[in-house]
C-alpha cells in the first residue's frame, strides 16, 4: 500500500473514531434513523428460500414500539436485556429496540443448554430475555435454571404458547406506538454485554461501548469491502461476537443492504441462497466452507459474489484450491477476538487489497498496530520468530477494551509493558513483507526435540489432503523428544480409516512440511469436538488422548 493511501485509511479512522466517540452519539440515530426510510436493510430469508425485506423506515418505527414495551416493563437506559434468539425480523427489532432505549444487549447462543443460559442471565443481572418459541423451554425453573429469576421472559411464541409468566412478543407491539425518541449517551456508553465462549475456563464477561462501532465499521469497509450496491450475507450466528459484530453491526453502521437466514446451516441451502439472491459479499467460518468444498450434489452457478471472507478460525489452504473454481473467488482470511473485533485481514478494499499468502491471516486493518513479542520477554520479536501476539496500544485508535467484569486478575493478565500492549493470547510470526502467520492459543504450542511447533501449520497440510475433511493436531508427552504431534482426521463421505491411509497422511505431512513434523499418530474419528461457534477444542483431544496413554501404562479401566 502507498503511503498515501495509508494516510487515506487513518484519516478515514480517525473520522469514524470521531463519529462513534461523540459525547452526543446516539446508537439508534448512527445504526438505524439515518437512512433513508425505503432504504433496505435486511432480507429475511426463511426456511422456504423465500425473502421478507425490512427497510429502515419500518425498522425505526418497529424498533421504537419495541423500545416503548422495554420501558413499561421497567427497563431503563444502561440495563441488561438478554436475547435468546435465532435470525429474524422480530430479532432485528429487539436488536434496534435495546439500543434505541440505551440499554445494554446480552447475546445468548441458542444452542445453550440452561446452564449457559442461566450463567450469563445471573452474571449479566438481565432485566429482560426476549427468547423464540422454540427456545423458551430452556428457561422453565430446573436444575441449572433458577426458579426465582430476576428476569422478565419475552417469547415470539404464537397464541397460547408461551410459558408460564411469560409476556408475548406481538401482544407488546401492538400495545406500543412508535414514535419514542432515541437515547443519546454517547460514546462510552455500554451497547453490548458479551461473554466469551470459555473454551479455557469460566466465560469472560466482555463490555462493548458505542465508540468500538468505529473499529467494526473500519472492518465493515477495509476489511470486508462493503459497498452501497452490495448484498452482503455474513452466515456466522450473531449469538457470538463475528455474527453480532460483522453481521448485524457491520452492516447497521455502513447501510449495506444484508441478508439473514432463519433456516440451519446446510451445504446445498447455502449455494442455493448465494445463487438465488446473487449475494455479492459473503463471509462465513472455514467450518462453513469445508462443508461446502466436500459436498456432493448438484451446485448451481455462483456468478454475482464479489468477495468471499472467513473469521472465527484460520483458514486452511484447501478451501481456496476449491473456491476459486466453485465460488468464483479466493476466500480471504481474517483475524479478531471478541475483546477488540478484528485485527488483521487480507483486506477487500482496493486501496487495501494485496496478494494472498497461504496460511496468512494478512496485515493489521488501519487503526491498530500488531507486532509478535517474544515468548519469554516483553520485547519485540524479530520477523520470522514465533512469539505472542500483541497490539501496540499508543498507536492503535481503534483499541476500546479495558478489562474483563469483575475479573482483575484476567484482565491482568491481557496487558504487558505496564499496560503498553494488549495481548492477544495467541502465538504467531510476522514475515519479512509484513503478513501474520497465526501459529496456535498459547497453550497449544507443540515443542518437539527443540521444535516449536504450531499445529495450525500442520493441520493446513493435512487438510489438503484429498481423503480428510477435517483435522486436529495436538501434542502427546514422549520420554524421548519431549512432545510428540498426533492428529485426529474426519474423513470425506465414501473414504475408510485403514492403517494404508494412515500412513499416506503420515507421508503428506513428511513430504510437504517437514520430516520431523509428520504426526506419529492418525486418529480416525467421526466428527471433531467443536465450541457451539464452530472452533476445534484440541484441549479435549489432548486430555482423552492422555487419558488413554495413563490407562494404557497403568492397565487400569
Amino acid at each position: 500500500m502507498s503511503s498515501q493511501k495509508h494516510a487515506n485509511a487513518l484519516a478515514r479512522v480517525h473520522e469514524l473514531v470521531a463519529l462513534y466517540a461523540d459525547p452526543d452519539a446516539s446508537v439508534a440515530d448512527l445504526l438505524c434513523d439515518r437512512y433513508p426510510d425505503d432504504a433496505l436493510a435486511y432480507k429475511v430469508v426463511g426456511k422456504d428460500l423465500e425473502s421478507n425485506d425490512i427497510t429502515y423506515g419500518r425498522l425505526r418505527k418497529e424498533s421504537e414500539k419495541f423500545a416503548a414495551a422495554l420501558a413499561s416493563l421497567g427497563v431503563g437506559p444502561g440495563e441488561r436485556v438478554a436475547t435468546l434468539m435465532g435470525k429474524s425480523t422480530e430479532y432485528l427489532v429487539a436488536l434496534m429496540g435495546i439500543w434505541r432505549l440505551g440499554a445494554v444487549h446480552v447475546p445468548i447462543f441458542t444452542a445453550f443448554a440452561p446452564a449457559g443460559i442461566s450463567f450469563r442471565l445471573i452474571r449479566s443481572q438481565a432485566k429482560v430475555v426476549v427468547c423464540d418459541e422454540s427456545q423458551q423451554k430452556k428457561l422453565l425453573p430446573g436444575d441449572d435454571m433458577p426458579a426465582d429469576g430476576s428476569w422478565k421472559v419475552v417469547t415470539t411464541a404464537n397464541d397460547g404458547a408461551g410459558i408460564p409468566g411469560s409476556l408475548r412478543f406481538s401482544d407488546l407491539m401492538a400495545a406500543h406506538a412508535p414514535g419514542r425518541p432515541a437515547a443519546r449517551l454517547g460514546g462510552d456508553a455500554p451497547i453490548i454485554q458479551i461473554y466469551t465462549s470459555g473454551t479455557t475456563g469460566t466465560p469472560k464477561g466482555v463490555l462493548v461501548p458505542t465508540k468500538a462501532l468505529a473499529g467494526f465499521r473500519a472492518y465493515a469497509e477495509f476489511g470486508l469491502g462493503l459497498r452501497a450496491d452490495d448484498l452482503y450475507w455474513c452466515a456466522a450466528d450473531p449469538g457470538w461476537a463475528y455474527g453480532l459484530y460483522f453481521g448485524i453491526l457491520g452492516s447497521f453502521t455502513t447501510g449495506t443492504p444484508s441478508l439473514i437466514l432463519t433456516a440451519q446451516f446446510d451445504a446445498e441451502t447455502t449455494f442455493e441462497v448465494l445463487a438465488r439472491y446473487k449475494v455479492t459479499n459473503f463471509t462465513a467460518a472455514p467450518t462453513i466452507y469445508r462443508s461446502m468444498r466436500t459436498f456432493e450434489g448438484t451446485q448451481p452457478e455462483i456468478t454475482e459474489l464479489r468477495c468471499a471472507s472467513s473469521a472465527g478460525e484460520p483458514l486452511t489452504p484447501e478451501v481456496n484450491l476449491w473456491a476459486i473454481d466453485a465460488l468464483g473467488v479466493a476466500v480471504h482470511d481474517h483475524y479478531g477476538q471478541t475483546e477488540a473485533g478484528m485485527l488483521m485481514n487480507n483486506h477487500h478494499h482496493p486501496d487495501l487489497v494485496a496478494p494472498l499468502k497461504p496460511g496468512s491471516m494478512g496485515v493489521p486493518l488501519p487503526g491498530w498496530s500488531a507486532l509478535v513479542l517474544k515468548e519469554v520477554e516483553d520485547v519485540p520479536a524479530a520477523d520470522g520468530e514465533y512469539g505472542r501476539v500483541a497490539i501496540e496500544l499508543k498507536d492503535s485508535p481503534l483499541a476500546w477494551f479495558t478489562g474483563y467484569i469483575d475479573d482483575a486478575q484476567k484482565s491482568a493478565e491481557k496487558f504487558a509493558g505496564d499496560g503498553r500492549w494488549y495481548l492477544t493470547g495467541d502465538a504467531g510470526r510476522r514475515d519479512e513483507d509484513g503478513y501474520f502467520h497465526f501459529s496456535s492459543r498459547d497453550d497449544d504450542v507443540i515443542i518437539m526435540a527443540g521444535y516449536r511447533i504450531g499445529p495450525f501449520e500442520i493441520e493446513s497440510i493435512i487438510a489438503t489432503h484429498a481423503a480428510v475433511s477435517e483435522c486436529a493436531v495436538i501434542a502427546v508427552p514422549d520420554s524421548t523428544r519431549g512432545e510428540v504431534l498426533e492428529c485426529y482426521v474426519a474423513l470425506r463421505s465414501g473414504e475408510k480409516p485403514t492403517s494404508e491411509l494412515a500412513k499416506s497422511i503420515q507421508d503428506w505431512v513428511k513430504t510437504r512440511y517437514a520430516a520431523h513434523a509428520y504426526p506419529r499418530q492418525v486418529h480416525f474419528v467421526d466428527a471433531l469436538p467443536k465450541t457451539p461457534s464452530g472452533k476445534v477444542q484440541r484441549f479435549i483431544l489432548r486430555q482423552r488422548r492422555r487419558d488413554e496413554l495413563i490407562t494404557s501404562a497403568t492397565g487400569t479401566h
